[in-house]
């Protein structure tokens, strides 16, 4: 059987879960006779501040749908998605994406939608689909004026509308009546837009402390999904990210995880983090997590390729060479590129990605180059084409003087040059 938990505040219970609702705790009760019906009960204070941070979380992710999003506290977000329906194929489809994004970053939500944002957040508190026939309760009156209420015998929304104008603002005031008008769209309700951070950083408590790696990264894909969310509302991605992992009264354990493209995949992220995670023993428990993204890039939407699958086979080169780079190192799996430099055998460089290049020298250049190179005889070559006059590397102390020719050496188009020394062949072209 599941722990029974109730979160408290001022030793009233405010909500539980199902284990101690079975045994007869409800919201609203005292403490103590919560602990008379449930004596095991898991108590959890009031944390304002989670709240407040698990609301902006959600913001956060719920930009990728629409820029217009504003907060509710202490429980709502509102997403004004009219401009949006076409995009997200209807109001149907977009819901139930909704409903799972937020079920796979760890929440459950009411939702609802209504033609104005104070019908839309009372239509989610009550879960009913008319306004008219929602309970007086999920308008969120005063304690005062929600007894009143009650007490001359008004139960639904409907009936309140029903009520004498005057006589509403002479029993509850004029806010009550501002809320009734903003609901049904007959007075403006200007709101703040929220505006996502600059640059993503998210934590997360564990639920129980986890030495293994595999249920970090559990935990790790709710953050890594608003990553997701904040880089699509972004229109960008991140070439990496790093996630530490906080130990009682010992150091964080931090990760890096790099990719040689930008990217916003959730998939692809957790891929990479799980390579990560597998080479690493981790000596205390790890109790919470926390990920943070920097150095947004514009990443542009993926197209099938013209013929087949050739992009297909780029993308599964690139995952091969990340997920190798994940578990051997980027210093052991890297891209070459050119490098400004006339000397050949200095003419490259480690890139971080797969490949890369700078400005190239002038003339022909082999991909094969032998190190070191090997003398040759007179009579081994017949020269086709040249010379190249390369001198260069008098300020290294490393200087060469040499002429190159592309010269014919049995079936191989090679690559020689001549010095002070003689004839060496220093590359292979075929």
């Amino acid at each position: 059987m599941d722990e029974s938990w109730a979160v408290v505040e001022n030793r009233s219970v405010l909500v539980c879960n199902g284990a101690a609702e079975a045994l007869g705790v409800r919201p609203g009760s005292a403490l103590t006779a919560a602990w008379a019906l449930a004596p095991q009960l898991r108590i959890l204070p009031r944390d304002a501040a989670a709240e407040a941070g698990a609301l902006e979380a959600i913001a956060t992710w719920a930009c990728q749908f629409t820029a217009k999003v504003s907060l509710e506290p202490p429980q709502g977000v509102l997403l004004e998605v009219a401009g949006s329906l076409r995009l997200f194929g209807g109001i149907a489809r977009l819901m139930a994406r909704l409903r799972g994004g937020l079920a796979d970053l760890g929440f459950e939500g009411q939702l609802a939608a209504g033609p104005t944002p104070r019908a839309a957040l009372w239509l989610a508190r009550g879960g009913g689909e008319t306004l008219q026939a929602l309970p007086i309760g999920a308008i969120g009156p005063e304690p005062e004026a929600l007894a009143l209420l009650r007490r001359i015998g008004v139960r639904t929304l409907g009936e309140l509308m029903q009520l004498p104008r005057a006589g509403i603002t002479a029993r509850f005031g004029q806010g009550l009546l501002r809320d009734l008008d903003r609901a049904l769209g007959q007075a403006p309700e200007p709101r703040v837009f929220f505006v996502p951070p600059e640059r993503f950083k998210a934590q997360l408590e564990l639920p129980a402390p986890v030495m293994e790696a595999d249920r970090v990264l559990f935990a790790a894909r709710r953050l890594l999904l608003q990553l997701e969310g904040f880089l699509a509302a972004r229109q960008a991605g991140v070439r990496g990210f790093t996630l530490s992992l906080t130990h009682r009264h010992k150091r964080s354990t931090v990760i890096d995880v790099g990719s040689a493209t930008p990217h916003r995949d959730t998939e692809h992220w957790q891929r990479l983090l799980r390579e990560h995670l597998g080479a690493i023993v981790l000596k205390s428990p790890a109790e919470a997590i926390g990920l943070e993204a920097a150095g947004l890039a514009p990443l542009a939407g993926a197209a099938p390729g013209l013929f087949g699958d050739a992009r297909s086979e780029a993308e599964a080169w690139e995952r091969l060479t990340e997920r190798l780079q994940a578990r051997l190192g980027g210093a052991v799996v890297h891209g070459l590129a050119t490098h400004a430099e006339h000397r050949p055998e200095r003419a490259w460089r480690a890139a971080g990605g797969v490949a890369g290049t700078d400005e190239m020298p002038p003339g022909p250049r082999p991909l094969w180059l032998l190190e070191p190179p090997r003398r040759l005889g007179e009579g081994e070559f017949v020269l086709l084409a040249g010379p190249e006059r390369i001198e260069s590397g008098w300020w290294d102390g490393d200087d060469v003087a040499r002429d190159y020719f592309i010269a014919a050496r049995g079936a191989s188009l090679a690559w020689i040059y001549r010095a002070r020394e003689g004839w060496f062949l220093h590359g292979l072209f075929a």
